[in-house]
């Protein structure tokens, strides 16, 4: 299987939330933008996701303007094939000329060689899936890509896709709360595919679960590392991504490497992120470390 962190740390960082509002244009503070990704890295991150529909453009020039020269080991995973039409607008474009140009102008804004993992944003149906994924399998040729992603799929795409190329990663939406993608997580781990979910946190929502709030204060974390330990004990083809403005939020989510948790404390975990009670009684403790 191949990993895109290091086994030690596999928590990644995702830089959607180094835009303004409604992932459009420039934050309020660049400057801290850019020291939040310097000390993603500082810290071990050996993963940084991207795509150049952020900002459009604004996050892949932050990520080169903060970490140029990348150090050895760091992977910088973006993506292509959406356009952007307004804060909150995203639009399809899978036309193979127009994929030749997000990998080029991408491979310039990063002033990179070679571009170490890239995602097809988002298959486009009016386009044949084989021009979309032929150009980059054409410019993996070519020595412009390493390794090729898929996002947002269903398992009849990634199975079809895996036809015409080496899928590398795919990358759904994939959390304690929201399940939807388990089958492609499944073939992920059967198949030897990093399966990287975006909003590991639900956009922010976990953070501040009522549900898993009392089980993480019990227990002396957050609600937000318990929901990332869950997912690095779910899978260990799982890569999750969380993104942040915030250094101090940074290392709390990188701490939840740390958390071991028991099979009972994934269900409870489980249970109360779905609402469901636990078998026990309420007096009776549940060991969750």
């Amino acid at each position: 299987m191949k990993m895109f962190s290091s086994s030690g740390r596999r928590i990644g960082f995702g830089s959607m939330q180094l835009t303004g509002p409604g992932h459009w244009a420039a934050p309020d503070n660049p400057e801290r933008a850019m020291q939040v990704l310097r000390d993603a890295v500082d810290a071990g991150v050996t993963h940084i996701d991207t795509a150049d529909a952020y900002g459009p453009f604004t996050a892949e020039k932050y990520i080169r303007k903060a970490l140029l020269p990348y150090p050895d080991g760091l992977v910088i995973a973006t993506k292509g094939g959406l356009t952007r039409q307004g804060p909150n607008r995203w639009a399809s474009c899978g036309r193979p000329e127009y994929l030749r140009q997000c990998v080029e102008m991408s491979l310039r804004r990063l002033q990179v060689e070679r571009i170490d993992l890239y995602y097809l944003h988002r298959i486009d149906p009016a386009v044949p899936l084989e021009d979309q994924l032929g150009v980059l399998r054409d410019m993996q040729t070519e020595g412009k890509i390493s390794d090729i992603g898929l996002s947002k799929v269903n398992l009849d795409q990634v199975r079809t896709a895996s036809i015409l190329v080496d899928v590398a990663a795919v990358s759904n939406k994939y959390n304690v709360t929201d399940r939807a993608s388990e089958d492609v997580l499944r073939h992920c781990e059967m198949t030897g595919i990093s399966f990287v979910p975006y909003a590991p946190l639900a956009a922010g929502a976990l953070t501040t679960s009522d549900a898993l709030g009392q089980i993480a204060q019990d227990y002396g974390m957050t609600p937000s590392q318990l929901a990332l330990a869950w997912l690095l004990h779910r899978s260990s083809a799982i890569t999750p991504i969380p993104g942040t403005k915030s250094s101090t939020h940074l290392h709390e989510n990188l701490a939840a490497h740390q958390i071991d948790l028991t099979r009972e404390a994934m269900s409870v975990i489980e249970m109360a992120a779905t609402g469901q009670k636990s078998g026990a009684g309420e007096d009776e403790p549940q060991t969750l470390l």
